[in-house]
């Protein structure tokens, strides 16, 4: 592809895994189209994880239709390096017009006349459509909350690696939402003293009566639930690939030596003060649990399916000490605490986006990654068509969805009357 264009139908920004399904399914309906990525394809995956993460669903799930991970069985959970050199290899595959190392700087109307105008790092670039697809994870969060201490080593999960990166000491990992957990569970196991933040959240049974629990959610119908249920968008999910793949079991943390907390509240003269909600954030989460299980067991019985029965998945530890004498205060140097990891998630930054397609908070205005400013799309957003827009196949059909409606209005501008 040559570097001199300057004129093109959609320009897609972002090379990520939402930037790659579109290219494809624009290829495939031969639509005009370019990508530019300004790191390297799914650099996300590279660069933004810790050393040991592999993906939270298993090979045979959590991939595109196109292509199946190489040298990996399908119930296994691919190492992140893998992930990114997949979509990598996906796109050469299907050659993909992807250019990386260009930024997107601005984008703007084009007031002569129809579509944008766009700034870059290589020059401007007029484009009839633009299809966002930088994804849900740009800018990494950390609360307004955090202590101003400099002695403290403190960073965002995005940034942690691996256990020898952090100085001597525990840690506090703030948010346990599947980043936070890990994180957590492999600083104890490396022998750190480690205590860990626990706020509201899901808590799926990693598989259950021989299935994983993608699959439970795929016969069950809901990944296409199309709302997040009314109270819980700020709910986190635990679940993990990690160590073959397990259940997150909060009480079998506490019991193999993590110290959980509940919701962390402020800090105040080296003190963190958490919220008295722990035993309660456990046992919503048991809830969310248990229901999937009677889901599983209904569709079992109703579909007369021989599937062996699995009693123990219902059996839990007794409630550590941490749940029914929980600490509501600790302080950190007296507790050794030298670092905190906050687990805290992400924000959006559209500020190059100057378009009517963001809402008063400057998040994207859409139904279904439609937006609100004709020939503006968004791709790779949590919940922008269903629950399952989350995961890597839940983009590529997010994807073909909105390449649909690329093609629509193509035909009706390309529209010529008949005399």
């Amino acid at each position: 592809m040559t570097k001199n264009i300057t004129q093109i139908d959609t320009l897609i920004v972002g090379g990520g895994q939402a930037g790659v399904a579109m290219s494809e399914h624009l290829s495939r309906q031969d639509v005009p189209h370019l990508v530019l990525e300004k790191n390297q394809i799914a650099q996300a995956w590279r660069d933004m994880r810790w050393d040991s993460l592999v993906a939270n669903g298993p090979a045979w799930h959590d991939r595109f239709p196109g292509m199946e991970f190489p040298n990996c069985g399908g119930d296994e959970f691919v190492p992140k390096e893998q992930v990114a050199d997949y979509f990598k290899a996906y796109a050469e595959k299907f050659n993909l017009p992807i250019r990386t190392g260009v930024e997107v700087k601005q984008v703007i109307k084009n007031t002569g006349g129809s579509g944008f105008c766009v700034e870059t790092s290589e020059g401007a670039i007029h484009a009839q459509r633009i299809v966002c697809a930088t994804g849900a994870f740009q800018i990494p969060t950390i609360p307004a909350i955090a202590p101003k201490d400099p002695e403290l080593y403190q960073i965002h999960s995005a940034s942690y690696r691996n256990p020898e990166q952090l100085p001597q000491g525990g840690v506090l990992v703030v948010g346990a939402g599947s980043s936070g957990v890990q994180i957590a569970d492999e600083l104890q196991r490396s022998g750190k003293d480690v205590y860990l933040s626990v706020g509201l959240h899901d808590r799926p049974p990693r598989s259950y009566r021989g299935r994983d629990f993608v699959w439970w959610l795929g016969v069950l119908g809901l990944w296409e639930a199309q709302a997040n249920e009314p109270g819980k968008e700020h709910v986190t999910i635990a679940v993990s690939g990690a160590y073959g793949g397990q259940t997150i079991d909060f009480r079998k943390l506490a019991a193999q030596g993590l110290n959980l907390v509940g919701r962390t509240d402020a800090f105040a003269d080296g003190t963190a003060y958490f919220r008295n909600d722990l035993a309660d954030n456990i046992r919503a989460g048991d809830e969310n649990y248990l229901s999937l299980l009677d889901k599983a067991d209904e569709y079992i019985a109703r579909n007369g399916l021989d599937l062996p029965l699995e009693p123990e998945a219902r059996e839990f530890l007794a409630d550590p000490q941490c749940m029914t004498q929980p600490t509501l205060e600790l302080n950190l140097k007296l507790n050794n605490i030298h670092t905190i990891i906050w687990a805290t998630g992400f924000t959006c930054d559209y500020s190059w986006l100057q378009v009517d397609a963001l809402d008063e908070n400057q998040m994207p205005n859409h139904q279904r990654g439609v937006s609100s400013e004709a020939g503006v799309y968004f791709l790779g957003l949590p919940w922008l068509s269903r629950r399952g827009s989350t995961f890597i196949w839940g983009v590529w059909h997010d994807a073909k969805y909105i390449a649909d409606q690329i093609v629509i209005q193509r035909q009706y501008q390309h529209y010529r009357a008949q005399n």
